[in-house]
């Protein structure tokens, strides 16, 4: 019995062991196998990826598509990396965004694309509901984000004001304000206490006093001595640069974001209200001195005036919503696109003092040709006619722009099915993204010295010739070309030859000059500079020197 039970528990302890061993083996080559399936499943991807890289030129990862190398590219620079990307591909690429979103995208710089876009087929490429629920917080149903009969409205009636004799006259006006009265004594004061300024800043000052005097009729009196703090303008850059990241986001996140007021979504939400607190504002304002100018039937005249004075569909004055929609719209319109324009001209400038030179002696030759004693040049006012013959200033503002223009993408949605002249394919409903910034960079548009500052190519015999709108597409095209490109080019060159005149900008060569990711360019650090007066001899003699 013992020895029976001695060998039946034997047994029994062996079993038990035997069965842990095989218990263990098993669970261990279980987690091999498992281990096997993982690798296995991400050589398959790396393969798939790899695979469709070929293809696509990026990564199309599972699920999640190409937003990975979207991501490093908003983090690395997001208008350097599209452009790159366009140039690989002929000027058009077929973005994959995830499964789970909206990203899904056409990019395109071709410019027969952008004609077919723009004006060939306009009716079919609206800006579409992806962008306007996008942008609605900040824009509301403005001109920059409306379709159809709101947009035509809001364009016929700003149309008839831009064209206007008394707009022009006004535009005149206010610049000279602007810049003797309140740009050339900041200018001064810089100079009187050797402090540096950030002139990005200041010429967003000027444009956004410039805006509000000529559309709204009020003055904000931003470009103060001192320079005062403006939470308004703080406001809006960004409100403007948050509501642009929604574009690199699913939408479903960014809604929920909102819901919850969390992040950038809480950030946006405060922008907007100070934005919007500024544009009650001056409506506000605008009614009651409307009310008394009535009463005394002195009419004054500007684009928010012109629009409180039409009724909408019903018959009804249009709301205060409405007008303050149009409001932030003609802000953007005119405060951001010049002065940032104006920001890279003059950074280029510091790079290009030969181009500066020429600016000036072209100046120099216009102000010669005055009948009578010369004006001293701190008082000397530039007269319509004599910025209109700035021809190689206009050049030089131009190729600023085509490398760094002021609204840098912009965003087209299809309304039915449709083929690009170049053969991409375009399915109802899917986005197409035409990309400004990379057309400048293009050599099948511009050539081999497409990334060189070159304002000679600009001119024809000594003239300023402007180019096809669909190949410079800073003001945009067709239907919606710029309605405002003869002002701003009125209005930089103006502020660009009173400065140029009398002094030397010298930009902090040690700052960091990148652009901002937003719906304007705007350097994301500003631009430092310090101011120095051009001495007489120097400005007199310099058609001579040239020579």
């Amino acid at each position: 019995m013992m020895n029976l039970y001695n060998h039946t528990s034997l047994s029994s302890s062996q079993f038990t062991r035997d069965g842990m061993f095989s218990y263990r083996t098993m669970f261990l080559l279980s987690e091999f196998q498992l281990f096997e399936i993982v690798v296995a499943f991400v050589i398959f991807v790396v393969i798939h990826s790899l695979r469709q890289k070929k293809q696509h030129g990026l990564p199309v990862w599972p699920f999640v598509g190409m937003l990975p190398s979207l991501l490093v590219g908003v983090h690395t620079g997001i208008y350097e990396w599209i452009t790159n990307l366009l140039h690989r591909h002929n000027g058009t690429f077929l973005f994959k965004g995830p499964s789970f979103s909206n990203l899904n995208c056409v990019l395109t710089c071709d410019p027969r694309n952008l004609e077919y876009l723009l004006k060939t087929k306009f009716l079919n490429f609206p800006k579409g509901e992806y962008f306007r629920n996008t942008v609605q917080d900040l824009l509301g149903d403005g001109i920059f984000s409306a379709d159809d009969e709101t947009w035509r409205r809001q364009r016929k009636t700003a149309s008839i004001e831009f064209h206007s004799s008394q707009f022009r006259n006004m535009t005149a006006e206010s610049l000279i304000e602007l810049v003797h009265s309140r740009l050339l004594p900041v200018f001064e004061d810089s100079i009187k206490h050797s402090t540096p300024i950030d002139l990005q800043d200041v010429l967003l000052r000027l444009t956004f006093d410039n805006v509000c005097m000529i559309a709204f009729g009020v003055d904000p009196g931003c470009l103060s001595p001192g320079l005062p703090e403006i939470p308004f303008a703080r406001a809006f850059e960004e409100a403007t640069e948050v509501t642009v990241l929604r574009f690199f986001a699913p939408t479903f996140i960014w809604k929920a974001r909102r819901y919850l007021n969390l992040g950038t979504e809480r950030k946006l939400k405060r922008s907007i209200r100070q934005v919007h607190e500024f544009a009650n504002d001056v409506i506000h304002t605008r009614k009651k001195e409307l009310s008394l100018e009535m009463d005394n039937k002195q009419l004054k005249s500007d684009l928010l005036t012109v629009f409180m004075r039409l009724e909408d569909e019903e018959g009804k004055p249009f709301s205060d919503k409405f007008l303050r929609d149009i409001c932030v719209n003609f802000i953007l319109a005119g405060r951001d696109t010049s002065s940032v324009a104006l920001s890279w001209f003059f950074w280029l400038l510091e790079k290009h003092p030969e181009v500066e030179m020429k600016i000036l002696e072209e100046i120099n030759n216009i102000v010669a040709q005055r009948e009578g004693n010369l004006e001293f040049k701190d008082v000397l006012v530039f007269k319509p006619h004599e910025v209109k013959k700035m021809d190689y200033l206009q050049a030089a503002l131009s190729e600023a722009l085509r490398l760094y223009p002021s609204v840098p993408l912009d965003h087209k949605e299809v309304l039915e099915d449709d083929v690009f002249p170049d053969g991409t394919i375009l399915k109802k409903g899917s986005k197409v993204i035409y990309a400004i910034y990379a057309m400048g960079r293009m050599e099948s548009i511009w050539g081999k010295d497409c990334t060189k500052y070159k304002p000679e190519r600009w001119l024809r015999e000594g003239r300023f010739m402007s180019e096809s709108a669909y190949k410079f597409t800073a003001f945009n095209g067709g239907p919606r070309l710029c309605l405002g490109k003869d002002f701003a080019y009125y209005q930089m060159k103006f502020v660009a030859a009173s400065i140029i005149y009398r002094y030397q900008v010298k930009v902090d060569a040690n700052q960091s000059v990148v652009p901002r990711l937003a719906l304007t360019m705007y350097m994301k650090n500003g631009l430092k500079a310090t101011l120095k007066r051009r001495e007489e001899f120097e400005l007199h003699n310099q058609v001579k020197h040239q020579s």
